[in-house]
């Protein structure tokens, strides 16, 4: 397969999870729906560290289905800070299946931006340092 990668060895992902057979949509792929909410959690682990507390997804952008991802894949999930702003941080969450005979296959990107709430669920500014 031509979109096929080297495992990154420089890097753990942030989340490591496998579907289930309820996550499949009617074409035997797995649901975009479902990677999307993946994403999400991984992004949220990510800038939750970064902002020390609670953290909410405010903007999805550029997300990019590459290739689809099947049943028997283990999906890894990985996520760089982009920027770190006054009150919001903003990721980079790229998803990589494991397929049989060891190949890894990029399946789908997305930037997603994440703001600090304070004990009211309002915003707040993440302390740096």
């Amino acid at each position: 397969m031509s979109g096929a990668i080297d495992r990154p060895a420089a890097r753990d992902p942030v989340l490591r999870v496998m579907p289930q057979p309820g996550d499949i949509n009617l074409n035997g792929n797995i649901f975009g729906g479902w990677i999307l909410s993946q994403m999400d959690t991984a992004g949220g682990i990510a800038a939750r560290r970064i902002a020390n507390g609670p953290v909410a997804t405010v903007a999805i952008d550029k997300m990019e289905f590459l290739e689809p991802l099947f049943l028997q894949d283990l999906v890894s999930i990985y996520v760089e800070i982009e920027r770190v702003g006054r009150t919001s941080i903003t990721t980079r969450v790229e998803v990589v299946a494991s397929r049989e005979g060891g190949l890894d296959v990029p399946v789908t990107s997305g930037i997603f931006t994440f703001v600090a709430l304070d004990d009211n669920k309002r915003p707040r500014l993440i302390q740096r340092g």
